[in-house]
């Protein structure tokens, strides 16, 4: 299924892997092509996190804290899930219900070299850094409020958790495929991000090393 015959807005006037077609040449070079949809991407889930942790210094109702974090994490699964995603790695994910009431989902990537050659390996490893560290962060608060029997913070985190999950597994599913399982394609992304990140370690070793020097022995007679 593709959005080809179904798009996922009547007024998506720009086609999804189209959005830097008249980006000028020259923003390639910089190294952040969308600095602001970076900061956003980033900025809504880390909010989130933090109202959660420190919201006890300056509110002691529980009602204003749930309502700030929710509000948060639902900013943030919207811009994740609309606009980050589409344009740092250029994949998305949508759900429509056809004329038969019957729902669809909808997994898409741009593939093609050309686009792949136009997106930003920084901003692309903040994204899936964001994507996949934040669902850790809630996991540990769900295990500490669990823990400490804190059951009205435990149903905050497991909404925050449903969230994270659903735009985490969302993008797995665009990367790799909706031919493979959730654990297959979590093992091969980990395996991925390992060896670049090998790659990329042994690349700026390499290029930081001093180059070797002629030294002339002395004393030669």
């Amino acid at each position: 299924m593709t959005s080809a015959t179904v798009p996922l807005l009547d007024d998506d006037t720009i086609p999804f892997g189209e959005e830097d077609e008249m980006r000028d040449p020259g923003v390639a070079a910089k190294k952040y092509t969308h600095p602001y949809v970076t900061f956003f991407h980033l900025f809504f889930r880390g909010a989130a996190i933090a109202i959660y942790m420190f919201c006890g210094w300056f509110s002691e109702s529980f009602i204003t804290s749930f309502v700030f974090v929710v509000l948060f994490l639902s900013a943030d699964f919207w811009t994740v899930k609309n606009i980050s995603g589409r344009l740092l790695v250029g994949l998305r994910w949508w759900n429509y219900v056809d004329d038969d009431g019957k729902s669809h989902w909808v997994f898409e990537s741009k593939n093609s070299e050309s686009y792949q050659s136009r997106i930003n390996k920084h901003e692309q490893r903040i994204f899936w850094l964001g994507l996949i560290l934040c669902p850790v962060f809630w996991s540990l608060f769900f295990l500490v409020a669990l823990f400490s029997l804190k059951f009205k913070w435990l149903l905050l985190v497991m909404i925050a958790i449903a969230l994270n999950a659903a735009n985490l597994y969302g993008y797995i599913k665009c990367s790799y495929g909706t031919g493979k399982d959730l654990n297959s394609a979590a093992t091969d992304f980990v395996k991925t991000q390992l060896f670049k990140n090998a790659v990329d370690m042994m690349t700026k070793q390499s290029a930081a090393a001093p180059p070797p020097t002629n030294v002339r022995p002395t004393g030669v007679v």
